[in-house]
């Protein structure tokens, strides 16, 4: 017998769902709430470990020190957010998934790069179980900028880029003699 498989309409709804409530800044319990309860569950932040703590590293489960909630708590614990939205919504119901871009602007919550900012655009994978429950969530986003503000370094660059808008290469501050 086969399995049913939620309709385009039911991922789509739940996906919004997620992303509002992430959006929103709700409590943990109503992040994992979009979760699955019958299948193994996961996040993912693709980059490189070394560049921060929830990066390049597979969190699964509810629960324990390696679960999708201390993601969810890594997250809370060193990134702050505001105007998040989302958009351009792709939804296969085939393999029951749903893609989308977003934006926001990130601030550094913790140690020498506390305070620092940055707007960025990230795109979310998300799979579902029978029920349009997310299985695995992955995210891809600025993991530089990120590195870059926990070291306290990303105002110094924003700052310096604000002052000169051009290029580094573009030599429009250099004279050049033609022969006539």
């Amino acid at each position: 017998m086969a399995s049913r498989m939620p309709t385009r309409a039911q991922l789509l709804e739940s996906a919004q769902g997620l992303c509002s409530a992430f959006a929103s800044k709700a409590d943990i319990d109503t992040l994992l709430s979009y979760f699955s309860s019958t299948h193994q569950i996961s996040a993912f932040e693709h980059g490189l470990p070394l560049l921060a703590p929830f990066l390049g590293r597979p969190f699964t489960g509810r629960t324990g020190p390696s679960s999708v909630r201390a993601y969810f708590e890594l997250l809370q614990k060193h990134l702050t957010y505001d105007n998040m939205s989302f958009g351009t919504w792709v939804v296969d119901p085939d393999s029951s998934r749903a893609s989308v871009k977003g934006t926001a602007k990130f601030t550094w919550a913790d140690g020498p790069g506390k305070g620092q900012s940055w707007d960025e655009h990230f795109a979310y994978i998300l799979d579902f179980d029978q029920d349009a429950k997310v299985t695995d969530y992955q995210v891809w986003a600025d993991s530089g900028a990120a590195y870059l503000a926990r070291r306290g370094e990303l105002a110094q660059l924003t700052a310096i880029e604000g002052k000169d808008n051009r290029p580094a290469d573009d030599h429009s501050d250099t004279k050049t003699l033609v022969d006539a």
